[in-house]
């Protein structure tokens, strides 16, 4: 389960493809903005509400700008679907049980057609969370609880140790102040390493980025977060500087297949997901030996940028099953 790059026009935001760093960066700014606010005010700190509903109209304030300090759960459920009520009630339940490390905002889809659509929700009920403004699909369909709590678990520590984002416990029955944060731990070598990896990729320095990456993968073949700054630093490396006229120009010729792997990156950096699959899907189609696999293993990178969770990914695979077999 990895944190995602959240647009409102989808659950994915390729254009912009942010680093972790970066995102941590506008958290801790936002938590200090209004840390700010309040003690400019003389204000104490009143404890947020562990669940609410939320609309489109509150879904800037109550949602993306909440989730620079606390995570938060969003469940989409219908009123005729008894299993998203049963649902709710259950993290409503655990909302209480973990105390503020998470909020819970419910969304009804038939009053909310515009951000069921967003979020790519294929049915209810459908648990998303959302990360300093950065979205993640949780789960589809009915768990057992203890299954859920393990998701949970997952998000809170994701929370903590990818974003720094650490929601103060609160008192379900009596709103408590929060807890003052726990000392910073020292920085593991990993971690200093994928930051520098972050820090090159965000200065513009790609090819530092890309063996920074490379770097950490090394020691940890499996780490998730490197393997996702690998694959934007690459594809932006390849589009830096291309001639995009030129590039549309040359992929017109289907059987050219530099020029569509050419315009596929130009596709996906554009924002244009399901384009930048298909003609990658079409061309392993039209391709054999060398060329296939080159293509392959091109729009693979590709489903890496994404995110295997993304919707459009997972068409995309099956398309491409069908193609290979």
């Amino acid at each position: 389960m990895q944190p995602r790059n959240m647009s409102m026009s989808g659950v994915v935001d390729l254009a912009a493809l942010k680093a972790a760093s970066e995102a941590k960066a506008k958290a801790e700014q936002a938590r200090a903005q209004r840390q700010d606010a309040g003690a400019g005010a003389g204000q104490a700190a009143e404890a947020s509400p562990l669940v609410i509903e939320v609309t489109e109209a509150t879904f800037e304030t109550d949602v993306l700008q909440r989730s620079s300090e606390v995570p938060v759960v969003i469940s989409f459920w219908a009123d005729q679907a008894e299993q998203s009520k049963q649902l709710n009630t259950v993290l409503e339940r655990l909302a209480e049980q973990y105390r503020g490390r998470f909020v819970l905002a419910t969304a009804d889809v038939y009053a909310n057609q515009l951000l069921f659509q967003q979020f790519g929700v294929q049915g209810v009920p459908a648990v998303f969370a959302v990360l300093a403004g950065q979205a993640m699909p949780l789960f589809q369909g009915a768990a057992p609880e203890d299954q859920i709590a393990e998701v949970l678990d997952q998000l809170v520590a994701v929370a903590e140790q990818r974003f720094g984002i650490v929601g103060p416990e609160i008192d379900p029955e009596a709103a408590a102040p929060p807890r003052a944060p726990a000392p910073p731990r020292p920085a593991t070598p990993q971690e200093i390493a994928l930051s520098a990896a972050h820090e090159a990729l965000d200065s513009g320095d790609l090819g530092g980025a890309i063996q920074a990456y490379k770097n950490v993968l090394a020691d940890e073949p499996a780490n998730a977060e490197a393997k996702l700054g690998l694959a934007q630093a690459e594809l932006l490396r390849r589009v830096q500087g291309a001639d995009a006229a030129a590039v549309r120009a040359a992929a017109a010729a289907p059987d050219d297949v530099p020029a569509q792997l050419a315009a596929a990156d130009l596709d996906l950096v554009g924002g244009h997901v399901e384009d930048a699959f298909g003609r990658l899907v079409d061309t392993v189609r039209r391709t054999a030996g060398e060329q296939r696999d080159e293509v392959r293993l091109r729009l693979l990178e590709l489903f890496e940028v994404i995110g295997p969770d993304d919707p459009r990914v997972v068409a995309a695979r099956t398309a491409l099953a069908r193609v290979l077999f």
